[in-house]
């Protein structure tokens, strides 16, 4: 039985081992994802790189309003009546479960947009965005 034991234990840790790797991995993964989908939104606007990283089962919540899937986040940033909107943002951290497919992000956000009078608002926050792999190993957020 002891034998036993001790040859689980050993193939519990090469299996806790070999995971670290899939894990670093998958988090470079999600941040490099971060950087790309910041990129878009500066690039070409923030309905276009929401819609695209959103999940299609995703949810952006948005003043205590859910917003559902690729049309609905879709609709939400082409119906804004704001103008130069713009957001940056960068994660400060981020974590991948041990299963390697599914990971969370937060950090630093800043969002500013040009008011009637032409005066530029901004404002800064945090932001937490939950990631999970796609069938297509694409990393698509769940959850903003």
């Amino acid at each position: 039985m002891r034998i036993f034991v001790v040859s689980v234990l050993m193939i519990s840790m090469g299996f806790i081992i070999a995971c670290n790797p899939d894990r670093e991995k998958s988090k470079q993964e999600i941040v490099q994802t971060e950087r790309e989908f910041a990129k878009m939104a500066a690039e070409k606007g923030m309905s276009e790189a929401f819609s695209f990283y959103v999940a299609d089962s995703g949810v952006v919540n948005r003043g205590e309003k859910l917003f559902r899937g690729k049309s609905e986040v879709r609709n939400l940033y082409e119906h804004s009546r704001l103008k130069d909107v713009k957001l940056t943002w960068t994660p400060d951290f981020v974590d991948v479960a041990s299963s390697c497919d599914l990971g969370y992000t937060y950090g630093q956000y800043t969002f500013s947009f040009r008011d009637s009078t032409g005066k530029i608002n901004e404002s800064n926050g945090i932001f937490h965005t939950v990631w999970k792999r796609q069938a297509d190993e694409k990393w698509r957020f769940v959850w903003d």
